[in-house]
């Protein structure tokens, strides 16, 4: 237990290159799967739940008119659905202060997730993996909380957006946001943080090995070891120098 508290899913926090234990991150990735789960219900019922409800106890008064597909018109007292948010915004605000404080030695210190996942995985042998191209992942999920973070506030994020260019840039009374990009973003949200948890496939660490390969990243990785950045320098020289 001083272990885990000490170095938590670290393999030595004090090490040039930082080294976590995979099998709390995916264990973790299936802690956190629940948001991405729940921002599923919640934006399915918004989308495609009803937006008017009938009042009860009221009478239907037939108009006697039809609609251009033969559908009877009835005069009822009903009300339009509101929806309060205020439970999925503080989920999210969790959600992205988890993807944020896991990315640092320091920061991870703060997460309750970390702490669990890293108690769960104490008796299995360790697999050490680089903390940098999980910070890529974790980055990616990070924007998408974002993305629906704004959907499920568009009235703050406009009036922030409005203020900083002293103008009307964004709508205060309407969501700016079609439905279907939180949407999205959350069904591929649960198929990332899916294959992590049950699969062990990290999408974000696939990419940031892209990334190292195309030279935009040279951070240390487990898929990326082998590569001879000298080498690849000198055969670049080498076509430099024929093209010319």
């Amino acid at each position: 237990m001083n272990s885990l508290l000490k170095n938590l899913w670290f393999r030595d926090p004090k090490e040039e290159t930082t080294f976590i234990n995979d099998n709390a991150v995916k264990i973790r990735a299936g802690i956190l799967l629940t948001i991405p789960v729940y921002m599923l219900y919640t934006l399915i019922d918004v989308v495609f739940g009803p937006t008017w409800s009938v009042l009860e106890n009221t009478t239907m008064v037939d108009t006697l008119e039809t609609t251009w597909e033969w559908h009877t018109i009835y005069q009822v007292q009903a009300t339009q659905r509101a929806y309060d948010y205020t439970v999925q915004t503080w989920i999210l605000f969790f959600g992205l202060f988890e993807m944020l404080a896991g990315m640092f030695v320091l920061t991870s210190r703060f997460s309750p997730t970390i702490y669990l996942a890293t108690l769960l995985a104490k008796n299995t042998k360790p697999n050490w993996k680089p903390l940098v191209p999980k910070r890529v992942a974790w980055s990616i999920g990070a924007s998408f909380i974002s993305v629906c973070l704004v959907f499920f506030n568009p009235d703050v994020f406009a009036g922030w957006v409005n203020a900083v260019f002293n103008s009307d840039v964004l709508p205060t009374t309407e969501n700016f946001m079609p439905k279907w990009i939180p949407l999205v973003l959350v069904w591929v949200c649960l198929g990332f943080m899916w294959l992590e948890a049950i699969l062990g496939y990290c999408v974000g660490c696939k990419l940031h090995a892209l990334l190292v390969k195309l030279g935009i990243f040279k951070e240390e990785c487990e898929s990326c070891n082998n590569i001879d950045w000298e080498e690849i320098a000198r055969k670049h020289a080498e076509r430099k120098a024929q093209s010319d």
